[in-house]
């Protein structure tokens, strides 16, 4: 296909000053992670049940001994399953219907990206502001890296500044005037 053609329009806003490549190739070499991707998805369901349950028979077979989980309010991350547990104990202290619903994924190689809905109550304190009775729903982003089907590292992203505005801990944006 040309690039010309696809990007006609274009080059005719600018006056004719950008390069385009002659052609578009419809594929590419894989990069080689890529070639040795496993199927991680079952294990980061598996997972999801873990965090919603709190189940450590769940949890021992799906975080290896030697996880590390890297949190957004500390500055050294969390290990292995009892780095795990100390997460979901604090946030089932002060959401204790906590739940958490996997929304989206990416996989490539030994990584998986993924989108998870967070709801719950706030029924107890959580990083000094008690509780409130408020209901959230949240977004985290998450990076996982899996090893023989466990998880070995996570990168958790999850909306702290949206969570705290809706608990009403940071005071959220005035209202639209009329």
């Amino acid at each position: 296909m040309k690039a010309s053609s696809l990007f006609r329009g274009y080059k005719e806003k600018y006056n004719n000053s950008v390069s385009l490549p002659e052609t578009i190739s419809p594929s590419r070499t894989p990069h080689p992670s890529q070639t040795m991707a496993t199927n991680n998805l079952p294990h980061l369901q598996r997972f999801t049940e873990f965090i919603n349950s709190g189940d450590t028979k769940i949890g021992q077979e799906v975080i290896s001994d030697s996880a590390i989980f890297h949190v957004p309010f500390g500055p050294e991350p969390l290990k292995g399953l009892d780095g795990y547990l100390h997460i979901l104990g604090m946030m089932r202290g002060a959401f204790t219907d906590i739940n958490w619903t996997l929304q989206e994924t990416i996989s490539e190689g030994d990584k998986v990206v993924a989108r998870f809905e967070t709801r719950g109550t706030h029924k107890g304190d959580f990083r000094g502001v008690p509780a409130s009775g408020k209901t959230f729903c949240m977004t985290a982003l998450n990076i996982y890296r899996f090893a023989d089907g466990k998880i070995v590292e996570e990168r958790g992203q999850p909306d702290i500044f949206g969570l705290m505005m809706q608990i009403g801990a940071i005071p959220g944006p005035p209202p639209p005037s009329a």
